[in-house]
């Protein structure tokens, strides 16, 4: 590390889901919300959009918002909100891959920033994050209509590939104002990864230096 790199903040940002967790975590919170058969009806029902999005036809925000139209719309947001921390308490601890986590325990010990920034909703990460002991969370939001229930689309951009790197700028300034170590494993995470000083796809590496 040169002399001028010595003198900037250090900040670690993770990605989520397939990151710090071993798979995607969408599925296992709507199936903690919803329940085995409704989420088999609405897969059903969102075949064709989900077939669209494994073939590359249909982006990620907008398959995003079908799903939530068809599986959240109408529902209490403080209600949701409610379940999305529960799943967080009971569930995510089973999902997390050990090896992120000791690299985030590493970054914590050198006094590091730590962000979560994922594609995935705000309303279960940023509770788990914040437990974990996380200084920032940069998520995925949903919309609500005054009365307090989701209209099934999203707050803003889905927290998606460039996305990510523009929430971390309004977070933290410039990009060179600091030096960036990026954990991530999927095309989601690409525009994040090459912004960074310090890569890592798909690999964690030892936290002995």
């Amino acid at each position: 590390m040169s002399a001028a790199e010595a003198n900037k903040p250090v900040v670690a940002a993770f990605d989520f889901d397939g990151t710090l967790t071993q798979r995607d975590t969408l599925l296992p919170f709507l199936l903690h919300v919803l329940g085995a058969a409704a989420v088999m009806r609405h897969a059903f029902m969102l075949s064709p959009t989900l077939v669209g999005y494994g073939l590359g036809l249909i982006n990620n925000g907008i398959a995003k918002e079908r799903v939530f139209s068809r599986c959240l719309a109408g529902m209490r947001m403080d209600e949701l909100q409610q379940e999305a921390e529960r799943f967080a308490a009971l569930t995510l601890p089973g999902l997390l891959r050990q090896a992120a986590l000791q690299r985030f325990a590493w970054h914590r010990q050198q006094g590091h920033r730590c962000v979560v920034i994922s594609a995935s909703l705000d309303i279960y990460v940023r509770p788990w994050a914040q437990r974990a002991g996380f200084d920032d969370v940069i998520a995925t939001r949903l919309e609500t209509r005054q009365d307090g229930r989701v209209t099934g689309k999203l707050l803003g951009e889905n927290c998606f590939g460039i996305e990510k790197v523009r929430r971390l700028e309004a977070l933290l300034g410039k990009r060179n104002s600091y030096i960036l170590f990026a954990y991530g494993d999927s095309r989601g995470d690409k525009e994040l990864l090459s912004s960074a000083d310090h890569a890592y796809y798909r690999h964690v590496p030892d936290c002995d230096f």
